[in-house]
Parts: C-alpha cells; sequence; structure tokens
C-alpha cells in the first residue's frame, strides 16, 4: 500500500486551483448536510394521541374471552358445523348409527395417490347402483415422530377425504358427509349420504 506524503508547495498550490474549478455533484444534499449538522439531529417526537397496545388491567379483574382463535376446527368441528342437507330425521338415525351402510370402502394403506381414484370410482358406482349410505374407512393415523416447530396433522387420509367429497367431481355426488358412529368405525370412518341420480 502507498504511503501519503505531504505535498509541496507548488503541488498544494495546483490542488486549490483544482479544487476551486470543481463543481460538486449532489450540491442539494451538500447545503442541507452543511445547514443541519449531524450532531444537532433531534429524535422524533412520540404521538400524542398514542393508543395503548393492550387494555388497562387491574389486579385481581378476570380476564375477557376472546372472540376467536387461530387454531384450524378439528374434523369433527367442521363437519357439524356444514349445513344439514338431508332430513334431518334420517340424518339422526345416521349419526346415531340406526342406519346400516349399503357399501363401504376401506383406504386403510394407501397413499394419497392410490386412495383418490378409488374413493372417486367407488363413489360414483354407488351413485350410480342407486345406493344412498356409503361407509369410507380411513383409519385414525399413525402416530409419528414430529421434529418440526409447525405440528403434523395425524392421519393423512382422515383430514383429506372430507375436502375430496366436497370437490368435483364428487361434490354434486354426496349430499352430506358426518363422522362414523362408534360401532361403524367412529373418527376413522366416514358416512357419505349420496344424492339420488
Amino acid at each position: 500500500m502507498a504511503r501519503r506524503r505531504t505535498l509541496r508547495p507548488e503541488e498544494e498550490e495546483l490542488w486549490h486551483a483544482v479544487a476551486r474549478t470543481a463543481k460538486p455533484m449532489h450540491a442539494q444534499s451538500l447545503q442541507r448536510r452543511i445547514e443541519t449538522p449531524a450532531a444537532v439531529t433531534t429524535p422524533p417526537e412520540p404521538p400524542k394521541h398514542h393508543t395503548p397496545m393492550f387494555e388497562p388491567f387491574r389486579l385481581g379483574e378476570k380476564a375477557k374471552p376472546r372472540s376467536g382463535h387461530s387454531l384450524a376446527p378439528s374434523i369433527a368441528e367442521s363437519l357439524t358445523q356444514a349445513p344439514l342437507q338431508m332430513d334431518a330425521k334420517a340424518f339422526g338415525k345416521m349419526t346415531r348409527g340406526k342406519l346400516a351402510p349399503e357399501a363401504r370402502i376401506d383406504l386403510h394403506g394407501m397413499t394419497l395417490a392410490e386412495a383418490h381414484p378409488e374413493l372417486i370410482r367407488f363413489i360414483l358406482n354407488a351413485q350410480g347402483d342407486g345406493l344412498r349410505l356409503v361407509l369410507v374407512i380411513t383409519g385414525k393415523g399413525k402416530r409419528r415422530e414430529d421434529f418440526g416447530p409447525i405440528p403434523q396433522r395425524m392421519g393423512a387420509l382422515r383430514h383429506q377425504v372430507p375436502q375430496w367429497l366436497r370437490m368435483p367431481p364428487l361434490g354434486p355426488a354426496v349430499l352430506q358427509v358426518a363422522e362414523a358412529h362408534l360401532k361403524h368405525g367412529g373418527s376413522g370412518a366416514y358416512y357419505v349420504y349420496l344424492r339420488r341420480r
């Protein structure tokens, strides 16, 4: 690296002559820096009407219940919140296990890619044969080791089948989906009530 040296008198005179003729590239920002030196900057004032993040709370006071939560509803909750499309009396019998399914499909051990076409074939064939109530057995799923920060859902088929039953080509064929009664598999199976053709 080259060392800096002091300028000789004739070099210094030449340097000042060149510096006098030079024009600054950013004259406005240079002018602003000269007018407001950096050492004199004042911190911004906080807003006068600051709203607190939390409502005031006194010791001994009970916390107000929250209006909602960010957790996704369980499968059973989302199925019970779905509007009732079929006869209420028949729905009551179905959910109590009093109606016997006319056909069943067992998707145990299948991957999502294998189960989806099987489910489509089964539902559309059942509707074509004039069946009304069928049972789709998904299983409850296996508990796996969970290493990530986001918890993984147990039972991929159990979560995916209700969505498949709402989407085309099965959506128009299905009237109602409900979790099966314990004697037909409980939370590891679904009753699927089909529309008439």
